[in-house]
């Protein structure tokens, strides 16, 4: 048999037609070292700043360094990844930079650091994912903070205010009230289309869960997600955590929705950003902390904003909260905080103990946007009331000395008394607009000023139950939430009120044989 040159090519041909090849080519490098939730890696030359990494069990990280011949890796979603990886493992590429899930499907949910669900709720279902590093809105894409942001809290609505968009930080030393501050404002919230998100950074499993209750028994969880970094998960899950609550929150600010987001706290977000640079051998400065300290925390709190009206007016307010010691706001990164924040509440421990709650220090506390952030009403009943306790405080010091002072000079003294006094409040007893201006007006027109200052807050619980219980109160209440300024004809009116009603309450009190409180 004979076989032909152009018959054996022919028959190669079709083999080489029937023969498929599928090459699948990856990228991988093996662990070097591990320990302390960080992975050196040797052999990813072609890795990206902050892309995901895959390591064996489904355990993922994330690039946190770039050396020469190795990359730094942070690992999370695992309580104790020292166990579950080894020198030699295999870590692959996934060419993807960190994503977490968002939208409206995390709202009354507790998550983990990335998003993880940790409620036993169930998987969330998040149909959108968003990367946790986003630059912020250029300003050209904001709008000028002017729409406010209600508390609930008197002393902060009325003198420190806080506007949709704004940056404002809440600091003090430990155990003066700093989240006891944000969770009034999350449980103010209710009813107000505003969606609140809490990130606990360090903080203890049982804190976190007091938080969960205290926010479920007031019905917050309904608009609220917490995300838990606890002081049990690494300190690559703590740096990670507020970066995911502003991803998440940025998500529904593009969807023109409002959103409050509150950092608790960044004190020990910029202790875990430490150890892990320390650990990555990064060239450590000032207290140790790493030179980029100010940079992580303002491109952070930069993502706070207000949109314009073209990308649907949406915003996010952001409260970090910040720990300092011993009242000392000019250490390091209280300084840096401050200096990028709107304004600060400042806590002082001295304050707390002598009862005065909340605590706020009203001469180092500021808003950066001021009245703007205010409604009318609210402005025209508080636009005195930082002067007088100003005023009130200067006097209180001089008199220590045992002065002698005027009459004028005592009135100062007796209305920064009753101011102090109106401007004290009960822990997650946020007030509505109306109630808030009706005492303040009492104030400011001085229809407490001949009171004792133990009657003040008697007279403040028995005027609420009168506003609420009074049908031509509930309207007046009503036109004051609504229109959100004050007429002369309405000033009239609520003074005519609160003064048939102080005759009333004087009257009662004299039957009860209690004048000699007054």
């Amino acid at each position: 048999m004979i076989l032909k040159p152009e018959e054996i090519s022919s028959v190669i041909k079709k083999e080489l037609e029937k023969y498929k090849t599928d090459i699948h080519m990856e990228s991988t490098g093996r662990v070097l070292q591990i320990g302390d939730a960080i992975a050196k890696v040797y052999g990813l030359d072609d890795v990206m700043m902050g892309e995901v990494v895959e390591f064996p069990h489904e355990i993922f990280g994330m690039v946190f360094n770039l050396e020469e011949d190795s990359v730094g890796v942070i690992i999370f979603g695992v309580e104790n990844p020292d166990h579950e990886i080894k020198e030699g493992d295999i870590v692959k590429r996934t060419g993807k930079v960190l994503e977490v899930p968002c939208g409206e499907e995390l709202i009354g949910r507790v998550v983990g650091p990335i998003g993880n669900p940790i409620d036993d709720k169930g998987p969330i279902n998040a149909k959108k994912f968003r990367k946790i590093e986003e630059l912020s809105p250029s300003i050209v894409d904001r709008e000028p903070v002017c729409e406010p942001l209600e508390t609930g809290i008197k002393a902060i609505d009325a003198v420190i205010p806080i506007g949709k968009g704004q940056r404002e930080l809440i600091i003090g030393d430990r155990q003066t009230g700093k989240t006891s501050i944000a969770l009034d404002t999350i449980i103010n919230q209710k009813g107000k289309n505003v969606y609140c998100i809490y990130v606990a950074i360090g903080q203890k499993l049982l804190s976190i869960v007091n938080v969960h209750e205290t926010l479920k028994k007031h019905g917050a969880m309904d608009y609220t997600t917490i995300i838990s970094a606890s002081s049990r998960t690494t300190a690559s899950s703590q740096y990670i955590a507020p970066f995911v609550g502003c991803s998440i929150a940025e998500s529904l600010m593009y969807e023109g929705k409002d959103v409050l987001v509150v950092l608790d706290d960044l004190t020990k977000h910029a202790q875990s950003y430490r150890q892990l640079s320390l650990l990555m051998r990064r060239s450590p400065g000032r207290e140790a902390y790493p030179g980029d300290v100010f940079y992580l925390h303002s491109r952070l709190l930069e993502r706070g904003a207000k949109l314009k009206k073209e990308l649907g007016a949406g915003s996010i307010t952001i409260l970090p909260i910040i720990e300092t010691q011993a009242g000392d706001i000019t250490s390091y990164i209280p300084t840096n905080v401050i200096s990028i924040t709107d304004g600060q509440i400042y806590l002082e421990a001295d304050i707390f103990h002598s009862g005065v709650r909340p605590a706020i220090n009203v001469g180092l506390s500021v808003s950066r946007v001021g009245s703007k952030a205010q409604t009318k009403a609210m402005r025209q009943v508080a636009g005195k009331l930082r002067l007088d306790i100003a005023q009130y405080r200067e006097l209180e010091s001089f008199i220590q000395f045992g002065a002698d002072l005027d009459k004028i000079s005592q009135k100062q003294i007796k209305r920064g008394e009753v101011m102090v006094e109106i401007l004290k409040q009960g822990q997650f007893e946020p007030l509505d607009l109306s109630k808030q201006i009706f005492i303040i007006f009492c104030g400011i027109n001085g229809i407490l000023d001949d009171f004792n200052t133990d009657l003040i807050k008697i007279f403040e619980k028995e005027l609420f139950k009168f506003l609420d219980d009074n049908a031509e109160t509930i309207i007046l209440q009503k036109e004051i939430n609504t229109k959100k300024e004050l007429s002369d004809n309405l000033k009239q009116k609520m003074l005519n009120i609160l003064e048939h009603f102080k005759k009333g309450f004087l009257d009662k009190y004299a039957s009860n044989n209690k004048t000699n409180q007054i």
